[in-house]
């Protein structure tokens, strides 16, 4: 396994970074079955593991926690924290009255003292950042955090943390956790310059697009898979699954699988660290990890690109992070008496 550093943190971590969000019942509720794959991951050189306290409410950090035992010395443990973990509306959020509580909750389930990176699960507008990386800070200084990150931050949103932490003299964010894949290549007109030019590094989910660079969902077929059991519109969008009848071809001329080519590509971007991979069974892990020495030639790469073009998506995952402006009309429509130009 090659391995890379982390933005500037000077950590070196697997190109794959094994996700953990399929251990328990929202995927794998076999725990022994699911700590098999972990540690069968870890001998093949995997060192980067990446999980939430939200992953079936606290399981998935249950299962990482005792797959490490005894290893948690060579792992690059990442975890996060924002989304609801209970009724009560103040058990969720970017306040240092939840992180500060939401980390403590992590690292008993995951039997450990420390995490090498904590992560912000998603933004918060009705948070100013000051706040939220003025908690950080107090927790890498206590020792219980060894990096802090974000993830499906917008560019605009990681540059006003970035000069926050500047000109507050805090802790600033090291990374950034986007979706990206041949089907989502939105983040590389802003998000993966813009983490490029301050030195962050960068985790991407949703490698296989939520499942469509799988090759198990075709164009006027049906997929009996456990994902297809969660209703997700994007596994039915029309223009996702016309990439993917392109895709198919493609990858076969170049003699690999959808999920190497799928794969391969992600970890090619010089902005990308590690991609998150997030096997349910030993056979997914096992066909991810036969493609780890798989590298695309320009011609590939070119003929991605005029599939899906570089910086556009194909259509979204249903997991995508919407900012205000985008979920509420209010914010994007003048009042009635205001629109005329007249």
């Amino acid at each position: 396994m090659q391995y890379r550093t982390l933005g500037r943190t000077g950590i070196k971590v697997s190109p794959y970074c094994l996700g953990a969000m399929m251990f328990g019942a929202i995927g794998n509720p076999e725990h022994d079955d699911s700590i098999r794959i972990i540690h069968k991951a870890l001998d093949a050189g995997i060192n980067f593991v990446d999980t939430a306290d939200v992953y079936s409410n606290g399981e998935s950090e249950v299962v990482v926690g005792k797959a490490l035992k005894g290893r948690r010395d060579h792992v690059v443990l990442a975890t996060k924290a924002h989304l609801p973990m209970g009724d009560d509306p103040n058990q969720q959020g970017n306040s240092r009255r939840w992180l500060v509580r939401a980390l403590e909750d992590s690292l008993r389930r995951l039997g450990t003292d420390h995490v090498d990176l904590f992560q912000i699960h998603r933004p918060a507008p009705d948070t100013d950042v000051e706040e939220t990386l003025s908690a950080l800070t107090d927790l890498v200084r206590a020792g219980k955090v060894r990096a802090i990150g974000s993830s499906a931050f917008p560019a605009s949103d990681i540059v006003e943390a970035q000069w926050t932490a500047e000109r507050r003299g805090l802790q600033r964010f090291r990374t950034e956790q986007p979706s990206y894949s041949i089907l989502n290549r939105s983040i590389e007109r802003e998000v993966l310059p813009v983490c490029q030019r301050y030195g962050m590094g960068t985790l991407v989910w949703s490698p296989l697009g939520g499942g469509l660079l799988t090759g198990r969902y075709r164009k006027g077929r049906q997929a009996a898979t456990h994902r297809g059991g969660f209703g997700f519109k994007h596994l039915s969008d029309e223009r996702r699954l016309d990439a993917v009848e392109q895709l198919i071809p493609l990858a076969a001329k170049a003699g690999m699988p959808l999920t190497h080519l799928a794969m391969a590509f992600t970890i090619a971007h010089p902005g990308v660290t590690s991609a998150i991979i997030g096997p349910r069974t030993m056979d997914h892990l096992d066909d991810l990890l036969a493609g780890t020495e798989t590298v695309l030639t320009d011609e590939t790469l070119d003929q991605i690109d005029a599939i899906v073009p570089p910086g556009t998506d194909v259509g979204r995952l249903d997991m995508a992070y919407d900012p205000p402006a985008v979920q509420q009309a209010a914010l994007r429509r003048r009042l009635p008496d205001e629109r005329s130009a007249a």
